[in-house]
């Protein structure tokens, strides 16, 4: 291995991105290749789109590897024949099965958004936000076959102040990710980190967010509600039915205020007029400051309510 470290990079989500132009202008690492999810299609017209990371590195102008599996034997003679170092797995999304995770000489080094062995799997952003957690954190992971099991390198706390929307925590993390990224790598080239094992006791579980877990249970406690619209920004949106003279119509949530000083039974409508829309939950109450009905923009609760002329919506169970 020259001085230099060679780095293949796996990624798609937005936390990857930051981190990838981290690695592709740090000048003691070597970027020898860039990997990535097909090209989904997105938005009304269903127009296949690349992911966040293969868009950026479009954009620096980098090759990239569009995968639809990293483990076939096609793939990783490709891999093979650039003679990477190490591989740096960031929200990436697919397994990487053994043959894979034995091919770099330095093995793969998974970053994890999370303080390992808390939330192990492929939400954990969601995950602390929902719980409301007081700090969440990045790990930088020697992989292993195990789902997130393996020895942990280095890790870095961050604190919560549960003002934090989904996107905007994993931006943050990604940032926090990339300032570290190429000491941390060139640490693990140069044996200066020893990876140490998790402690299995203390692991917990993350699974794959659903559309439906957006749907709001509104015998759920205001802060409860009040992180599941934080915690599911962008997608899937915290978000429920309302019935109103015009018939069904569903919303997302997307900035709402914890009412302790009110209550009542879970879901009724308590206010909606020009001041405020408020809603009864298990236990307080939910101000909706502001929500985007099908198709259009988030817009705020008052204006919503003024588009009904005065009819008291009903939320429907």
């Amino acid at each position: 291995m020259t001085n230099q470290p060679k780095i293949y990079f796996l990624g798609s989500g937005q936390i990857a991105v930051p981190v990838l132009k981290a690695v592709a202008v740090a000048p003691q690492l070597r970027l020898v290749g860039v990997g990535t999810q097909l090209d989904r299609p997105a938005g009304r017209n269903r127009k296949p789109t690349p992911t966040p990371v293969g868009a950026a590195a479009e954009e620096m102008g980098l090759p990239v590897d569009k995968i639809p599996n990293v483990n076939t034997p096609e793939f990783l003679a490709g891999l093979r024949a650039k003679e990477p170092d190490l591989v740096l797995v960031v929200s990436f999304g697919q397994i990487l099965r053994r043959d894979f995770l034995e091919l770099p000489p330095l093995g793969c080094v998974n970053i994890h958004a999370s303080l390992l062995p808390r939330y192990r799997g492929a939400s954990p952003i969601t995950q602390c936000i929902l719980n409301r957690d007081a700090e969440t954190g990045i790990c930088f992971m020697k992989m292993e076959r195990g789902l997130d099991t393996g020895p942990i390198y280095s890790s870095i706390r961050v604190p919560l102040d549960h003002r934090e929307y989904g996107e905007m925590l994993e931006m943050k993390l990604g940032v926090i990710a990339a300032e570290i990224t190429p000491g941390t790598l060139c640490s693990i080239a140069a044996g200066e980190l020893e990876p140490k094992p998790q402690d299995d006791t203390e692991a917990t579980v993350c699974t794959k967010i659903r559309k439906s877990d957006g749907r709001i249970n509104w015998a759920l406690s205001a802060y409860d509600i009040e992180a599941m619209v934080r915690a599911y920004y962008p997608w899937p949106g915290a978000s429920c039915t309302m019935l109103t003279t015009r018939g069904e119509m569903p919303v997302t949530l997307t900035r709402v205020l914890p009412r302790r000083d009110l209550g009542g039974e879970p879901g009724t409508v308590l206010q909606a007029d020009k001041y405020a829309l408020i809603v009864a939950c298990g236990s307080g109450a939910i101000e909706i400051i502001e929500l985007s009905p099908p198709g259009r923009r988030a817009m705020p609760a008052v204006a919503f309510l003024n588009g009904l002329r005065g009819e008291k919506p009903v939320i429907l169970p």
